[in-house]
């Protein structure tokens, strides 16, 4: 493009452009690209084309090193880099866009749009080779990202991307290739972000990020590999956060995090493997916390952040933190949608048995048994209730030792009171209130009482129910220590 078809600002990034010199249009270092962008004059205006001409021609002379580096412009027209390989690094800061910067299949040395304001960005499938900063970028359009390979970072923070009103992701990242580090602190979104896919090499920050779906999902992330940690510290998310076979090899941090989405999921992270997750200093979910099937590394759970519905059928983890006494972890078993899994029961224990709680692993084992009593027919809801009862299905064996010397003491007072007539007048031994009473409650011992002496009337009826309790008694002890010495 010849410089007579120039205006005076595209003169002026062009002649910058060789030396990669910074041109500054703002009028003050307040100015708000998105609020008084379509105002700005000719003064401040440059041409899509004149920008896409200046990438792609040769480079011009001088020695420098070429750069387009442009700050509160408005940019009209359409930039359009599809397919281009761009050898200059491109700052396109606090500019305004008439039409969506298009980049698709581009080659990038570095892209740099923070605190612009655009309607849309087309970038599937590009390439940068540097870094991608769309910081504190203010969007309100579709950014397309899917396919994106950035081989440093992808800078998000504080950035607006708000289109409640598109049928599709407004923040694509689907398998994306990430280099280094998603920062996005503060990253705020209306509509559905998908990551689906998408591998990073370091961490996704999402400190104080606010996203919120405009169906059911916020984030979807399903099968996102991480090598680093994920972090929504203090988040906000309206929606659910789906994150079903993801791999993070450091923590996902939901600490303070808000994940609201009522009557429905809150997140999913069904087979997904973690370092750790750390759930803890939140108000309760509202929603679902899905976690089928997932493998924990250290699991970080506090019991007043656990939404009222929970799903953990196959989640198996290695530690279990903050240490919490075994009634405060119950209740959140007690809450999952698929009833009883015994499975649940079992990882809790072993947890506890890992830290050398044993008491803690007992009661677990016997809100167990509780538990299951209750999927039972009647019959063995019964049973399970003497059992219960009796030695607490074996792992409170000291009951049964109370509950024998209640009754010894009952029907020693009351055979003391009342001697039975002997069977045979002057055979037998001498009558023992305490033996007897011990002969009728221990159906393998015996003291030679029972058979010599024979009540009658109501003491008679007190016999048969001390001797149908003993058997009852000694059967509850033998099943309840057999299932307890069974257990690892």
């Amino acid at each position: 493009m010849e410089s007579d078809e120039l205006t005076p600002a595209e003169r002026r990034v062009r002649a910058a452009f060789a030396t990669g010199t910074p041109v500054d249009l703002r009028e003050s270092p307040g100015d708000d690209p998105s609020r008084d962008g379509p105002l700005w004059g000719p003064e401040r205006t440059v041409r899509g084309e004149v920008l896409r001409a200046l990438l792609l021609d040769a480079p011009p002379p001088g020695g420098g090193i070429p750069a387009l580096d442009l700050a509160g412009a408005r940019v009209t027209g359409r930039l359009d880099l599809q397919y281009a390989t761009v050898e200059h690094p491109v700052r396109l800061r606090h500019c305004h866009f008439a039409e969506p910067l298009r980049c698709y299949a581009a080659r990038l040395r570095e892209l740099n749009l923070s605190e612009s304001a655009l309607p849309g960005l087309v970038a599937h499938a590009v390439h940068v080779e540097g870094v991608l900063r769309l910081t504190r970028t203010r969007c309100t359009g579709v950014v397309r990202l899917g396919g994106t390979r950035v081989d440093g970072s992808l800078y998000l923070e504080g950035a607006q991307v708000l289109a409640p009103d598109a049928e599709e992701p407004v923040l694509q990242l689907n398998q994306a290739v990430i280099g280094a580090d998603v920062w996005a602190p503060g990253l705020r979104t209306h509509g559905w972000v998908r990551l689906s896919g998408a591998t990073v090499a370091g961490s996704v920050n999402l400190t104080d990020a606010r996203l919120t779906g405009t169906g059911e999902a916020a984030v979807d992330a399903e099968g996102l590999a991480v090598e680093g940690q994920v972090l929504l510290r203090s988040a906000e998310v309206h929606g659910w956060f789906g994150l079903r076979g993801a791999r993070i090899a450091g923590r996902l941090d939901l600490s303070y995090c808000r994940l609201v989405n009522p009557g429905g999921p809150g997140l999913r992270a069904g087979s997904a493997t973690l370092g750790e997750l750390w759930l803890r200093k939140a108000p309760p979910m509202e929603g679902t916390l899905n976690l089928r099937r997932a493998r924990i590394g250290t699991l970080l759970l506090e019991p007043g952040s656990v939404p009222a519905e929970v799903m953990v059928a196959d989640l198996s983890y290695t530690s279990l933190a903050p240490h919490e006494p075994a009634g405060r972890r119950l209740p959140l078993l007690a809450r999952d949608r698929d009833g009883y899994i015994p499975q649940a029961y079992e990882e809790l224990t072993a947890a506890y048995r890992r830290i050398g709680d044993d008491r803690a692993a007992r009661l677990v084992q016997l809100a167990k048994q509780r538990r299951h009593r209750s999927t039972l027919p009647w019959y063995g809801r019964l049973w399970g209730h003497v059992q219960d009862a009796t030695v607490g299905y074996g792992f409170r064996p000291l009951r049964a030792l109370g509950w024998l010397l209640s009754l010894l003491a009952v029907g020693s007072v009351a055979f003391a009171a009342h001697h039975p007539p002997p069977l045979k007048a002057g055979e037998g031994p001498p009558f023992n209130p305490v033996f007897f009473t011990l002969d009728l409650l221990l159906p393998v011992i015996s003291f030679g009482q029972e058979g010599a002496f024979a009540p009658a009337g109501g003491y008679q009826w007190l016999s048969y129910v001390l001797v149908l309790t003993g058997w009852i008694l000694a059967t509850a002890v033998v099943a309840g220590v057999t299932r307890a010495v069974s257990r690892p």
